[in-house]
């Protein structure tokens, strides 16, 4: 009887099953699969012997990883750029999202929305070309009010503090609306009658907000968070390369640009598996803390 059962939910669900084959394709040839490419890390890799005949060189790569002079320093912008990027970026979406819970005008409230999400689907080619816009020392529109107020306009993109200041403000502009959508999800789904009880008990907007909504998306923080601790080791090639320039290599020369420049550019492969390997070593470090963290709470993920 129980055969009988499963063969009939198999029947039921075939559909749903051929549908779901793309997927594990996709994921067996462009995430599994590529992880064989860890190898490299550990050996003398060249394109003429391939990845099999290349010699195994052990922790070789790692240990000329660390002889260098830069790549502390590489390690140090990654965390600081992530870190600054986390801690300004990971509230504002949440702010905006019950802003927008409070508009009461529903045009107001999708036109809003529509906005602030545009920004998102926006390649950083683009959002690079409007920083330039806005302040680059020839031509911006705000160094020419500088110019005509104090004589000179200021290398806004050639000041590392001022830098770091632009990429963090142009990555939380980019992703908020999207994040923000999320906490709107999640905001909807509270039941309304704990704002009435609250109300009823005397309890004002502020009161409201740190007893009822915070609690209510806590979950959905807690996952985001976790997401995102993930992702601390990964800037993105993106948004520093089309930001960065001579000037500001102190601070803007990340994991993602020197995988790029020694990998690409000068065919060091071993060299940058390694640190490509090191950089998803210590991201799953973080992931692991952070879900213990959330675990002691009830907000964790497994």
């Amino acid at each position: 009887m129980r055969l009988v059962i499963n063969k009939k939910r198999l029947h039921h669900n075939l559909p749903l099953l051929l549908m779901f084959i793309p997927v594990i394709l996709f994921y067996l040839s462009f995430k599994y699969l590529p992880m064989l490419g860890v190898l490299v890390a550990f050996k003398d890799y060249s394109l003429a012997a391939g990845m099999v005949r290349s010699p195994w060189v052990g922790l070789a790569n790692f240990q000329m990883l660390f002889d260098q002079s830069q790549t502390l320093n590489i390690i140090r912008n990654t965390l600081g750029l992530s870190v600054l990027s986390l801690v300004f970026g990971f509230p504002v979406p949440v702010m905006l999202a019950i802003m927008l819970n409070e508009i009461r005008k529903s045009w107001f409230k999708r036109l809003v929305q529509t906005v602030i999400y545009l920004p998102h689907f926006l390649s950083w080619v683009v959002v690079g070309g409007l920083v330039l816009t806005l302040f680059s020392i020839e031509s911006s529109v705000i160094n020419r009010g500088i110019e005509q107020l104090f004589g000179k306009p200021y290398p806004f993109l050639y000041k590392p503090a001022s830098w770091i200041a632009i990429f963090i403000a142009s990555g939380v502009w980019k992703e908020m609306g999207f994040n923000a959508i999320i906490y709107l999800a999640a905001l909807c789904s509270i039941d309304p009658s704990l704002y009435e009880a609250a109300a009823m008990d005397g309890a004002g907007k502020l009161r409201q907000l740190w007893h009822v909504t915070l609690p209510g998306i806590q979950t959905t923080m807690s996952l985001l968070a976790i997401l995102a601790v993930g992702h601390v080791m990964d800037v993105g090639f993106d948004p520093v390369y089309n930001l960065q320039n001579d000037g500001v290599n102190g601070v803007s020369e990340v994991i993602s640009t020197y995988v790029y420049r020694a990998g690409i550019q000068q065919g060091q492969f071993s060299l940058t598996a390694a640190m490509g390997l090191l950089e998803s070593a210590v991201a799953l470090v973080l992931v692991l803390a952070a879900n213990g963290l959330a675990r002691k709470y009830g907000q964790g993920l497994w």
